[in-house]
């Protein structure tokens, strides 16, 4: 079994689904039954199990998935389109079949179903019943299956949404085309996971960061897609960066918007956030209460880069999934891109971003140069000094040592094979020892190393001037949640790790908690907020932001009376002083004809003029605008603001005007 990477995504939108020279028949029909699911499988967002026989008449998409891959997390959000535009013609089920023995657990399968709002059938194939039987032999795959209950594809690897949307509507284009029964579009009755929020002050946190010098805790409440910032002495809430509503935009910290963030790393009143399923890296000042970016322009990134290759326009790059932030001594900010497979670079003094650390290629090979090195999705970074970067090296269960100084990557803790699939739960010296999935790495001022062993549920150490890995605190094995003595206490999944003043703060992520370890005392305890009220989301508040939908502001406009033929449509961009439209960036203007013929246009200037011919009768016209602005003099910071207009539209003889004039004032954040 192997795990497929991002390297052959150009050519999957060449291969993938490929329709020329192929008659429908080819494409769309096969003599192949589609294999049985086995029963006796554990189904979750159903309430009764799935049968092939009985999806008869859908179109069924199979993703083959391992929730610690960050390759098949990908996936998630394309399928999301997929089940929303083909909602009554497809349904999508995940076929789980776990790298882990951790993530072959149900209930774990049920917080990563959560967590990560898998909103379709999952099946947990942790025997790799399906999984054989669809021949499959890497992470991700899809399998497609015809109305006629056919197998017609299996393809490997992080397919996008553009090659599913143009295999499907032709497949529902073909067999309508011959009967518009074959396909059955009534809508599949599920029986969703935590179809509503927890309820839980924190959702999922995922990394922590205990600022001794300044008095805060910095808290990344991942599922609620904000950062809680809380006094590190009473606990007390002081503050909260975003609006709890998943998406991506600039602005006040009531006003922002986050998609699952992780690392942060503090300089002064600057946090800096890794923004994972925004795929950038967002900046939020503390003392004006803004969030900005700093770089990817929030789209997923196709490919990976090579090592060292300079990044001319930060915000113009499309980034895959970093996890972990952390400055160095000399203020550069290192980034682990964990869906690159490599270590980045962000130097905020001359705006350069650059990949530091490995070659992209997924695998853990040390040992060697920095240029040279292979990593498997680094989600945790801890600077030591010196420059020594340690970084936990999630999909091959090691700690890893990049020695810029050195020119060297080695393990410190784990396998010293180069193998991703050498992991367990075994305390010991290097190279005998093994992790499970480690997601947090940490040190104190005496040279120890702490590590969140997250599949383990585990808190581990490397003590100070010695080479073994030992357990600190946490009983392993399904995971629990229990305060006291280090022997004791439980975890569950904990992902982030933070240390101050002799306390390990831990996102303890699972148990939607921040936990805290007395080394001294040896002894662990539950971080209780002194105001959780502060931590209540107000879901009314929620919807009318968008909810966790990430929509965008819609503004709908009378109806328009136009003169048919050539016309256009005007936009009218006013910006308060100071700011403007950001160069380094490209704006985007997509503009939708009655919901069929679609024209996208770059936005450079304040005023803009589109062409449109306007065909007689009557209509409906969309359009959504992505402005990247920012203040004058200081691009690399840069504000997003997304705007959608929906405008219904008839034309008359009688009519005098042949445009559309849409206008919008961008005013500075407020403060």
């Amino acid at each position: 079994m192997k795990k497929l990477t991002g390297t052959a995504l150009i050519l999957l939108l060449l291969t993938f689904f490929a329709q020329a020279q192929r008659t429908p028949e080819q494409l769309y029909e096969n003599d192949f039954p589609a294999p049985e699911f086995p029963p006796g499988l554990d189904w979750i967002n159903i309430d009764e199990p799935l049968t092939v026989a009985g999806l008869q008449g859908k179109i069924v998409i199979l993703d083959f998935w391992t929730y610690g891959c960050v390759n098949c997390l990908h996936i998630i959000p394309v399928l999301e389109q997929v089940e929303t535009k083909y909602a009554d013609e497809v349904v999508v089920i995940g076929v789980h079949s776990a790298k882990f023995a951790t993530e072959g657990q149900t209930e774990n399968l049920r917080q990563i179903v959560q967590r990560y709002e898998v909103h379709h059938p999952v099946v947990n194939d942790n025997e790799f019943a399906i999984w054989r039987s669809y021949g499959v032999n890497a992470w991700p795959t899809v399998a497609l299956i015809n109305p006629r209950g056919n197998l017609v594809v299996r393809q490997s690897g992080e397919i996008p949404f553009e090659a599913f949307d143009t295999y499907l509507s032709g497949m529902i284009e073909y067999y309508d085309g011959l009967d518009e029964t074959l396909i059955d579009r009534t809508p599949l009755q599920l029986a969703l996971e935590g179809a509503s929020d927890l309820g839980t002050p924190l959702l999922y946190p995922g990394k922590v960061l205990a600022d001794a010098a300044s008095g805060r805790l910095f808290i990344a409440d991942s599922s609620h897609n904000r950062i809680v910032i809380a006094d590190i002495n009473t606990h007390e809430v002081l503050d909260i960066i975003g609006s709890g509503a998943r998406g991506f935009a600039g602005g006040t910290f009531d006003e922002a918007r986050f998609d699952k963030p992780q690392g942060m790393a503090l300089d002064g009143d600057w946090l800096y956030i890794a923004d994972v399923n925004n795929h950038a890296i967002r900046l939020a000042d503390l003392a004006a209460r803004e969030v900005m970016t700093l770089a990817g322009n929030g789209i997923m990134g196709r490919s990976r880069l090579p090592f060292g290759q300079n990044i001319p326009n930060p915000l113009g790059v499309s980034l895959r999934s970093p996890w972990d932030v952390e400055l160095d001594d000399a203020g550069h900010l290192h980034i682990a891109m964990a869906g690159t497979h490599q270590l980045y670079v962000y130097e905020p003094a001359t705006n350069r971003l650059f990949p530091s650390v490995g070659n992209g290629r997924e695998a853990n090979l040390n040992g060697v140069s920095l240029a040279d090195s292979e990593l498997a999705q680094p989600s945790g970074l801890y600077y030591a000094g010196a420059g020594k970067l340690y970084f936990a090296d999630s999909e091959s269960s090691t700690i890893r040592l990049a020695d810029f100084e050195a020119d060297l990557v080695s393990v410190v803790s784990g396998t010293t094979e180069n193998s991703l699939f050498d992991f367990g739960d075994i305390d010991g010296e290097l190279g005998a020892n093994r992790l499970q999935h480690a997601l947090g790495i940490e040190g104190a001022p005496d040279g120890a190393l702490y590590i969140a062993d997250t599949y383990n549920s585990r808190i581990k150490v490397i003590p100070a001037g010695e080479t073994g890995t030992q357990t600190l605190a946490g009983l392993g094995g399904a995971g629990g949640y229990a305060d006291g003595p280090v022997n004791q206490a439980q975890f569950d999944e904990p992902g982030g790790l933070s240390f101050a003043e002799g306390i390990l703060y831990i996102a303890d992520t699972n148990n939607h908690v921040i936990r805290l370890l007395d080394l001294e005392a040896g002894a662990v305890d539950t971080l209780r907020f002194q105001n959780p009220e502060a931590l209540i989301i107000d879901a009314e508040a929620l919807t009318l932001l968008g909810g966790n939908q990430g929509d965008d502001e819609l503004t709908r406009l009378e109806p328009q009376q136009v003169a048919a033929g050539e016309g256009a449509l005007n936009l009218q961009l006013s910006f308060a002083d100071e700011l403007k439209i950001n160069p380094l960036i490209d704006s985007q203007l997509v503009v939708t004809l009655d919901g069929e013929a679609q024209i996208e246009a770059a936005v450079a200037q304040n005023v803009f003029s589109l062409p449109i011919i306007f065909v007689e009768g009557s209509g409906n016209l969309q359009a959504e605008l992505t402005l990247y602005y920012c203040r004058e003099g200081a691009e690399a910071l840069c504000y997003i603001e997304s705007v959608r207009w929906e405008i219904p539209y008839e034309t008359a003889e009688s009519a005098t005007q042949s445009e559309i004039v849409l206008a919008r004032q961008i005013n500075a954040p407020e403060v």
